[in-house]
């Protein structure tokens, strides 16, 4: 007996040279869009001299901290170490890489948590669509993004906005769905509105759950503007790309640990914003 095959990513290929045909020219006001998004992030940070940047986001540490000296001695040290070894340029394009699309990821995730939290079909309907995003191997978002887009940083973000708004979705919606219901009796007998209801008693309370997942959100931008620099995406990756293909140990070295200072700073960073229970 013969099996039939199915070619499911013939299917799929199809359609996306039909939709990168078809629509091509919305695809470019992305682009667009984006590339001016992840240019103005890296402007804006590029703005100041590296010591006086230092000095800036040590004091901002500092204060969101709630003075952890440990913490602002340590982000200091870290970023001092990164342009010491010469890496300030290429952290300062990961970084941009890593806010644009942490910013992308939240503006999409969090809204499309709440309304999941409050919709339960449009959950069930999203849900396999979240469990598919995280578990197909990240490499996988590359190859559209780069029929669509090209090479370079845009693609490069498309792709690390797919693998890290997932767990922001979830998360949110989680944190919604977790809020006691007796305050939501006590919101609904005082006369709240549904707007009200939300920004005043179902957001501050789910706001440690929805921090989490925004602190996910920018851990997996991070690793994958890493996997992106294989499409062309600047910044520490692409020195860790090329340290594997020269098997150059010292190179490869320096940036994955510029890397890593810059996941540390970022993680308390995202653990001190958030409120305490």
């Amino acid at each position: 007996m013969v099996v039939p095959s199915l070619p499911i990513g013939d299917y799929v290929e199809l359609g996306v040279y039909w939709f990168d045909d078809n629509f091509g020219f919305l695809l470019d006001l992305f682009s667009s869009f984006v590339s001016t998004l992840i240019t103005g992030f890296r402007d804006m940070l590029m703005f100041l001299p590296p010591l006086a940047f230092i000095v800036l986001v040590s004091m901002f540490v500092y204060i969101v901290s709630r003075r952890d000296h440990k913490l602002t001695i340590g982000t200091a040290a870290g970023f001092l170490l990164i342009e010491i070894m010469g890496l300030w340029g290429l952290s300062i394009e990961t970084l941009a890489l890593v806010l644009s699309s942490a910013f992308m990821a939240l503006l999409i995730g969090i809204p499309l948590g709440i309304i999941a939290a409050k919709n339960r079909s449009l959950f069930n309907v999203i849900k396999p669509a979240l469990d598919f995003m995280q578990t197909m191997p990240s490499f996988v978002y590359l190859i559209p993004a780069v029929i669509f887009f090209g090479l370079g940083n845009v693609p490069g973000l498309v792709a690390t906005v797919v693998f890290a708004m997932p767990p922001t979705i979830r998360l949110t919606t989680l944190g919604i769905r977790q809020v006691p219901i007796e305050l939501i009796e006590v919101a609904d007998a005082f006369g709240s509105t549904p707007i009200q209801k939300l920004f005043k008693v179902e957001l501050p309370v789910a706001l440690p759950t929805i921090m989490a997942g925004v602190n996910q959100c920018i851990m997996l931008s991070l690793s994958m503007v890493v996997i992106a620099a294989m499409i062309g995406a600047r910044g520490l990756g692409y020195q860790v790309l090329v340290g594997i293909q020269r098997v150059d140990i010292g190179q490869g070295f320096e940036a994955g640990l510029a890397i890593v200072i810059i996941a540390i700073v970022l993680d308390r960073l995202t653990q001190s914003l958030t409120p305490r229970k």
